[in-house]
């Protein structure tokens, strides 16, 4: 056969309905040359769900578990290469009903309402019947309705008990649901209704009192006052509910209720009271406080009441409930009455001010008060701080007031801080006070070319408020400068120079970019100034050298300025000396002895000092141990015209190498001759031992053991006692060569005493700080051991403790 485009000869249905949750399959098979293909797609152009496996789907769409939104018209394509053709179905979606919600069992009283709520899903949409008892329900009276589903009867009666049942279908099946309706008659009954056995009402005041008996059918509902009938007036009403109001109540209506319930099974009763208490009256009038920053002020909130009702003070603040003992502390409850509920707040700040309402309230009532406190404090930042024109001098600024805190503004202060200051720092202004009423001012004498903030703060009755935000910065104009540098002065340096020094000028002072110095100079008596350029702000120094320039020579110097905008002045002419020649004799006569074991005293004869040329400014000593190498040497410097000097810190026992010089500017001259000298042994390395001490009469005696110096020390000639009264106090020094010192005795106050050796070598070890305490006895006896001695003289037993200090 020849090719021909395809020919669909088997196709699904123009219509199939499919049931929820089932699967479908559609069938699909055409005959062609080639051999068509066969593809599916929905009329909607939405793609199928993952649920449908296209893979399969050749000639066979499957569908499973069918749901609403499968439901649509559904295209068979069968092509090759001579053409195309299609088949279309479409695909109903139904379910029979299902309830939702179903009608439960229940028991009312007669006369009650019932609503039974019977709901169900369907496709197509369901419809609803009732039955009772196994037949259809008939809705033939008012009071029976059948809505949507739901059954409701009002006014029930005995004869609206029974079985009933919702029925819910559609044309593809119908579901059911039972339900029991029991309606019962009950005689009056207060055993889960009982009146309030108490009821307060204030006088002038409105009370219900509530009867809800149980009982069916509803019956008839009468009061009583007392043992009395209650008689109803304008303002005692029994209402339809059977509950009791009363209007305007007064003194009179105190006393005891009961409610009285009858229907035709039976009658009960029920009795409680009734309490006109006197209403609560605030006595305290609402007004408005006005007070300032940091005082203290008392929010009264006093009452009049009924003496057997207790009160409750509640204080909101703009509506908000102050909890005492938070906010900060402020606030602090000082009604100490039993009807003041008044309140402090202390240290008052801005933000306390608003509303401050004292709420009362009893049993009976509940009423409120209201005070209004103004806070006056200082003046808020200003704000939107401007410089509007800047110069190299001046600068003009604007700005916006803040909140005056209820006292008016009488001034303001401006404040300038650059990156050179320390923090903010007063300007001065034009005008020079710049009123409340301002909000324009020009700073003037500000430093050229340096970067300004400005802040504003306003001053009012109360004080200076809190200052504004910083003002953008701003850079004053540029200028030739006018502070010349400070401190010039010079001299020294090597031979054939001229140093000349100086502080560098501030960079708030510069004035403008490209700044640096003039540096003019000129010998002494000659009439042209020789000048040179430093170009940088940071120099300090400047050297003149030339192979003419003779040894410490006066040279007339001042100091100028220049930047980029021009030149500044000279600063004022002063003198200064070219380097000088190191001095060029040595000392003679040079001594060395031995004072101790560190201490050695050395001794030389000046040098003649010469003004114009070689000047001794001091001396310089060399000294090493012998043997050793004098590039070690340690070097200790005379000042002035002195010849002599002590050498400390040396070694016992050793012998050193010692040379002087004389110095100057220019460095040291030439050495004297080498002299040598041992220092002595060194002092006692032992403390005194075994330190005891006794009282009698008006003394202490302190003995100690003589201390023997080791092969290497120096003899001990004597020892020094240490004593003071207390470790704060400056310490007394007693010398003796024996081994014992007699001390008075202390009458209020401990003794401290330390001891040590001494001989040619120096001092020796101490002893370690001892206390001697006060005595009351007549005789005393210790050591500076841990346990006290006593004396077997004593005729009141003391325990001394002998304290030592580590």
């Amino acid at each position: 056969m020849g090719e021909y485009e395809p020919k669909i000869e088997v196709q699904f249905p123009e219509v199939v309905h499919v049931a929820k949750g089932s699967t479908v399959k559609l069938e699909c098979f055409a005959l062609g040359n080639p051999v068509p293909s066969i593809t599916w797609r929905k009329a909607d152009g939405v793609p199928f769900p993952r649920k449908v496996d296209m893979r399969k789907a050749s000639g066979v769409l499957e569908i499973p578990y069918f749901q609403l939104e499968d439901a649509g018209t559904y295209e068979c394509v069968a092509e090759n290469s001579r053409g195309m053709n299609t088949v279309k179905g479409k695909l109903f979606f139904y379910a029979p009903p299902h309830l939702t919600e179903k009608p439960q069992d229940v028991q009312k009283l007669i006369d009650d309402s019932l609503v039974w709520e019977c709901k169900a899903t369907a496709k197509p949409k369901p419809s609803y019947r009732w039955m009772k008892n196994g037949e259809n329900l008939e809705p033939t009276e008012e009071r029976v309705q059948v809505v949507n589903g739901a059954l409701s009867i009002s006014r029930l009666t005995l004869s609206d008990t029974g079985m009933y049942q919702c029925v819910a279908g559609n044309k593809h099946g119908e579901v059911y649901s039972n339900a029991e309706l029991r309606v019962i008659a009950v005689a009056p009954d207060f055993s889960h209704s009982q009146l309030k056995s108490q009821t307060l009402v204030k006088v002038g005041g409105d009370v219900l009192i509530e009867c809800n008996p149980k009982m069916s059918p509803w019956g008839v509902i009468s009061w009583r006052k007392g043992t009395e009938p209650l008689r109803e007036t304008s303002r005692v009403n029994i209402l339809e509910s059977g509950n009791l109001r009363i209007w305007n109540a007064t003194k009179s209506d105190s006393g005891t209720y009961t409610c009285v319930a009858r229907n035709q099974f039976g009658v009960a009763s029920s009795t409680g009271s009734l309490t006109v208490k006197e209403p609560t009256i605030i006595t305290s009038q609402p007004n408005t406080l006005d007070v300032n920053v940091g005082e203290s002020v008392v929010l009264p909130c006093q009452v009049n009441h009924d003496p057997s009702l207790e009160l409750k003070f509640t204080w909101f603040f703009n509506e908000q409930l102050i909890h005492f003992g938070n906010h900060g502390g402020f606030f602090e409850k000082v009604g100490g009455q039993h009807s003041a509920g008044d309140i402090m707040i202390r240290n008052i700040q801005l933000r306390h001010a608003g509303k401050y309402t004292c709420a009362v309230q009893t049993k009976v009532d509940s009423i409120s008060i209201a005070v209004d406190l103004v806070v006056r404090g200082p003046p808020s930042p200003p704000t939107s701080i401007n410089v509007e024109e800047i110069t190299d001098t001046t600068a003009s600024l604007s700005w916006r007031p803040g909140p005056d805190n209820h006292s008016p503004i009488t001034a303001y202060t401006i404040q300038a801080r650059t990156p050179f200051s320390l923090g903010w720092q007063a300007v001065t202004t034009v005008p020079e006070a710049v009123g409340g009423h301002r909000l324009t001012a020009t700073v003037i004498d500000l430093s050229p070319w340096v970067e300004y903030e400005f802040r504003v703060l306003a001053s009012n009755g109360i004080g200076t408020g809190e200052p504004s935000k910083p003002s953008k910065q701003a850079r004053t104009k540029g200028t030739s400068p006018k502070v010349t540098p400070a401190n010039v002065s010079g001299g020294g340096g090597s031979r054939s120079e001229l140093v000349i020094t100086w502080e560098p000028v501030p960079e708030e002072l510069q004035n403008g970019p490209g700044f640096g110095y003039v540096v003019a100079f000129r010998p002494n008596g000659a009439p042209g100034w020789m000048q040179a350029a430093v170009p940088s702000a940071e120099a300090s120094r400047y050297v003149f050298k030339n192979e003419s320039i003779l040894p410490f020579s006066p040279f007339q110097v001042k100091m100028g300025v220049y930047n980029n905008e021009g030149e500044g002045p000279f600063g004022p002419v002063i003198t200064i000396y070219s380097a000088e020649e190191e001095p060029g004799r040595a000392p003679t006569r040079v001594r060395a002895r031995s004072l101790s074991a560190s201490e050695v005293e050395v001794l030389w004869k000046a040098l003649p000092w010469n003004a114009s040329k070689k000047r001794v400014l001091g001396y310089e000593l060399k000294y090493w141990i012998k043997g050793e190498k004098e590039d070690a040497a340690n070097v200790q410097r005379t000042v002035g015209n002195q010849t002599y000097t002590v050498i400390r810190g040396l070694k016992g026992s050793a012998t050193y190498s010692i040379t002087v010089r004389a110095y100057n500017t220019a460095g040291t001259g030439p050495a004297s001759s080498t002299v040598n000298v041992t220092t002595k042994k060194p002092p006692p390395s032992q403390p005194p031992v075994k330190v005891m001490w006794n009282t009698s009469n008006s003394k202490i005696v302190v003995n100690w053991e003589q201390v023997k110096a080791l092969e290497n020390e120096s003899e001990v000639t004597g020892y020094k006692v240490f004593y003071k009264k207390n470790r704060h106090s400056s310490p007394h020094i007693m010398e003796t060569n024996t081994t014992s010192v007699e001390l008075a005795l202390p009458t209020d106050e401990d003794y401290i005493i330390q001891i040590k050796p001494f001989g040619e070598g120096g001092e020796g070890s101490s002893t370690r700080q001892i206390t001697i305490p006060r005595v009351p006895g007549p005789n005393a006896v210790g050591s500076a051991s841990k346990v006290s001695t006593l004396s077997a003289l004593s005729t009141i037993a003391l325990s001394l403790t002998a304290r030592t200090s580590l």
